[in-house]
């Protein structure tokens, strides 16, 4: 397995990035498709709306955001095995626009689908 990574979109992209997925369900503000540069936008794995919006960043609800995170990435299956799936070909690297770099989906993913073996 290939190591996966989270990084805020807004960063410039580094051909040490690999495939490029950005995990978020809307489009980062501000930026055009050249200027992401994603090789794939996976809406699916991203936190619903109601759970994204019960979280809003606040880092008292970390450990629980997680927790019902992982519950919905239970339900994507299929999503979250082509990210399986990328890791074992190459790095991959989560792409996410919030400003907190320590308590949002991409890293919360990221250690998820380390548990699953990636």
């Amino acid at each position: 397995m290939h190591e996966i990574r989270a990084k805020r979109v807004y960063e410039e992209p580094d051909p040490g990035d690999g495939y490029r997925v950005l995990v978020d369900r809307v489009w980062p503000r501000g930026l055009s498709k050249e200027n992401v540069k994603a090789d794939e936008w996976l809406k699916d794995v991203a936190p619903s709306n109601e759970l994204r919006k019960w979280f809003g960043h606040d880092p008292d609800k970390w450990q629980e955001f997680k927790k019902r995170y992982r519950a919905e990435l239970k339900a994507q299956e299929e999503a979250v095995q082509s990210l399986l799936d990328a890791a074992g070909k190459s790095m991959v690297t989560l792409l996410y626009s919030a400003k907190d770099e320590e308590h949002n989906q991409a890293v919360a993913l990221k250690e998820y689908l380390q548990a699953q073996g990636a």
